[in-house]
């Protein structure tokens, strides 16, 4: 296996990822993204991704960007931590994770945030293998245009 950052070229491969778990999540007719559009954002440096490879097929991705908090400064944003099916359990999505506390402490930042499902347990299973804090307080607002 190859961890390593994505090039342009690898955004169809990312995608089909970020469809892939949409489709698991119940919520692909949400998916309003585009590769045309990833391109230009990534082109623009708005987010950047680590994707695991094997066989020069990409199975798995985490795609983050930089925020900033009033409260704790450069935080790492996790957007998506994403294993396609038929590798999920094989340590591709831990070898991901680590990489990803990696390049966030590289960065001086000064912790990680993302969301989780409540219902997706084997994931809320294994971000609970490193201690992490579930904040129940918080609600998700949002605001489409």
């Amino acid at each position: 296996m190859n961890i390593r950052k994505i090039e342009v070229v690898d955004l169809p491969q990312v995608l089909d990822l970020i469809l892939e778990l949409a489709e698991f999540e119940k919520g692909l007719h949400e998916v309003t993204n585009s590769l045309n559009q990833m391109e230009k954002d990534f082109e623009a440096k708005l987010f950047d991704c680590i994707v695991a490879e094997l066989d020069e097929k990409i199975v798995g991705m985490s795609l983050y960007y930089f925020r900033y908090s009033t409260w704790k400064g450069k935080r790492f944003y996790l957007e998506d931590l994403i294993v396609t099916k038929s590798y999920q359990g094989s340590g591709i999505g831990k070898a991901l994770f680590d990489y990803s506390i990696q390049i966030a402490r590289d960065e001086n930042c000064s912790g990680m945030t993302w969301q989780v499902l409540d219902w997706n347990t084997p994931a809320i299973d294994f971000y609970k293998k490193y201690q992490v804090s579930f904040d129940g307080q918080w609600v998700n607002v949002g605001l489409e245009f």
